[in-house]
């Protein structure tokens, strides 16, 4: 059996994350939806020649997979003539690549633990069409796409976005298909609603002649992704599945830290797979004792905070990336928060400006405080498209996806305190989740802070910061293989996933 999968649409519900992506391509989980769908139609039921309709941006659908081989199937593509025309037309226009029945599994929709390989006890049966439906008592759900109504197994009614008599069977986007379902779309009708000629028709009305279209029961967790709300969500599910295999890596950077990087490292280690100490060739014990206390210690040689950083993150073994600071100012306490809000979340900043959450004698206070208070505040008026919400932009403490550090990666030129900043606003231009939370802030252990002791290190840390937020706003972010990442643009293609 082979498969279709039409990604032909625009998407327009789902701005603005679809302004220059198609839908297909949002990830979800690390992966796009199309690469997710196409492995579904691989792994559950041995499909390995997959047609991909194309439309919107066909260009980048055609290079997220290429031809298919590094996912072990053979994918060709079918650009549609008309993507306004709807998904039924689009169907229609591969008339000619299938004369057996075939499998169609849209390509915006997100499946998981499902039991697709059911299907298979359809091959050699008699039938029109088996449409997978999903019993639920959620009535908006159904509401977004179609119901059901059955005889026995047989389907006798589909109606598309139904206002009343909506049942308990929400019809998904899984369809097994004999070639007679062309013919049913040649001659259904334009909808009166959508002034489209609708799929759910053509199947209604080949149920009515035929009497062989059945229905599926679909098992597992299903969302179809339609709005940006809904592509937010699908992430949720997706990450919340696969949240308790991902490994966690902390990533420290270090310089002269010796009287605090153990307490630091045995704090951590119990609740994380990895404790990743990236030494900048301090001059005192720090390598030393941070091995000792079972980090991973790497000794560098670079300019700053953000150099060192950026190497850790790339360095690290994590699917989830988390940073701290070396001098015990955060606690593992406030990892679990992060964590759960990175189920949600792309990139999850801590914020030190709540005051019941800081520690008497911590730096964070007066002119400090309102420093970071005010910049983070003209970030969010520079990017107030984006909705960022932010409070405080030296923090260390935050925590991303290993696939977010890949995606921004190429935009991070940060050497010293910039980073920080940099990081949340890069993760904003590339469409990325960013939100911030509070986190408890506490006295360093020994010595003193590299960027805020005094007010002349106050006011350099600033001025690197000030001068980066205006270039990533004005002349654009750094260049990346020869192609400028322009400030205020959503990114028109899948960045390189190699880290710095």
């Amino acid at each position: 059996m082979r498969g279709l999968i039409p990604a032909a649409g625009r998407g327009l519900r789902a701005y603005p994350k679809t302004v220059a992506t198609p839908k297909v391509l949002l990830d979800i989980g690390g992966r796009s939806l199309l690469q997710a769908n196409v492995e579904l139609l691989r792994d559950s039921l041995g499909v390995y020649e997959i047609t991909v309709l194309v439309g919107y941006r066909a260009d980048l659908v055609r290079s997220a997979l290429g031809n298919g081989s590094r996912l072990g199937v053979a994918l060709d593509y079918l650009e549609v003539s008309d993507v306004e025309a709807g998904l039924a037309r689009g169907i229609l226009e591969a008339r000619n690549l299938f004369s057996e029945p075939f499998i169609t599994l849209l390509g915006d929709e997100l499946y998981l633990r499902s039991n697709h390989s059911d299907l298979a006890d359809y091959r050699g049966q008699d039938f029109d069409a088996v449409c997978a439906v999903l019993a639920t008592d959620d009535e908006n759900r159904i509401r977004a796409n179609y119901s059901v109504r059955l005889d026995g197994e047989r389907i006798v009614g589909l109606e598309e976005k139904p206002e009343r008599n909506l049942g308990h069977l929400l019809g998904t986007g899984t369809y097994l298909f004999s070639p007679r379902i062309f013919e049913a779309i040649e001659q259904t009708p334009r909808s009166a609603r959508s002034g489209r000629v609708e799929l759910t028709d053509a199947l209604g009305r080949l149920a009515a002649e035929s009497g062989r279209v059945y229905a599926f029961p679909l098992e597992g967790t299903y969302w179809n992704v339609n709005s940006a709300d809904d592509h937010d969500y699908a992430q949720y599910l997706a990450r919340s599945e696969r949240f308790r295999d991902a490994r966690v890596s902390v990533v420290i950077p270090a310089y002269n830290e010796a009287l605090s990087i153990g307490s630091v490292v045995r704090e951590f280690l119990p609740h994380v797979d990895e404790v990743l100490v990236v030494d900048n060739h301090s001059s005192d014990a720090t390598a030393e004792v941070a091995r000792r206390a079972g980090a991973r210690v790497e000794t560098v040689a670079l300019e700053g905070y953000g150099d060192t950083l950026r190497h850790g993150l790339a360095r690290a073994s994590g699917d989830i990336l988390v940073m701290t600071e070396a001098d015990h100012s955060f606690r593992a306490k406030d990892l679990g928060k992060l964590l759960e809000y990175l189920k949600d979340a792309d990139l999850v900043v801590g914020s030190r400006t709540t005051r019941e959450l800081n520690e008497h004698g911590t730096n964070m206070h007066g002119v400090v405080r309102w420093a970071n208070v005010l910049v983070a505040k003209l970030i969010e008026v520079l990017w107030w498209s984006r909705e960022p919400r932010f409070t405080d932009v030296g923090c260390t403490y935050r925590a991303l996806w290993r696939s977010t550090y890949n995606e921004i990666a190429p935009l991070l030129a940060g050497k010293g305190p910039e980073l920080s900043p940099e990081m949340m606003i890069c993760g904003l231009l590339a469409g990325r989740r960013v939100i911030e939370i509070p986190v408890s802030y506490h006295r360093r252990l020994g010595g003193e802070s590299k960027h805020s002791a005094s007010f002349r290190a106050l006011a350099r840390t600033a001025l690197k910061m000030l001068r980066t937020i205006f270039r990533l706003r004005l002349r654009g972010a750094p260049v990346e293989n020869g192609r400028r990442w322009r400030a205020g643009e959503a990114l028109a293609e899948p960045s390189s996933s190699r880290s710095r």
